[in-house]
């Protein structure tokens, strides 16, 4: 059985010098992705040097370009790509999100990767304790 899923994919809706960031930005997020979790936060640790911590309104704006550009980012399975490129997006602006990789903490079992701002999961719809956190990028 599927699951019909409806994935946003509006790039007109946003101003060409920022379609092409935000491509740019899951490009890289998608090749970032290949790799394993201890170089991913190290580039990531490496990448927000300097930068001044995102406001919420600000990670929301790039996690939507992002999802406004790129089908795969939107899909059940697009969490990491998703997220990466939203952080890299928000670097790309001298602003950091804090990136987080963890599992639901309830059954059943889903790894997740998301952004956080301000405190609060960016766009992600459900409560800041619905995640455990097993790595992240503040």
């Amino acid at each position: 059985m599927t699951t019909p899923e409806a994935v946003p994919y509006r790039p007109e809706s946003f101003p060409f010098g920022r379609r092409w960031a935000a491509r740019f930005a899951v490009g890289c997020a998608h090749l970032l992705a290949t790799q394993p979790p201890g170089r991913i936060c190290t580039v990531l640790r490496w990448l927000r040097r300097g930068a001044r911590p995102t406001s919420l309104r600000q990670a929301t704006a790039a996690r939507d370009t992002v999802l406004a550009v790129s089908l795969s980012c939107g899909g059940q399975k697009g969490c990491l790509p998703r997220s990466l490129g939203t952080v890299l997006l928000c670097r790309m602006r001298g602003e950091w999100a804090v990136w987080c990789v963890g599992a639901r903490k309830r059954p059943p079992f889903a790894a997740h990767a998301w952004v956080e701002a301000e405190g609060e999961l960016v766009g992600e719809g459900c409560p800041v304790d619905y995640y455990q956190r097993f790595l992240s990028v503040e």
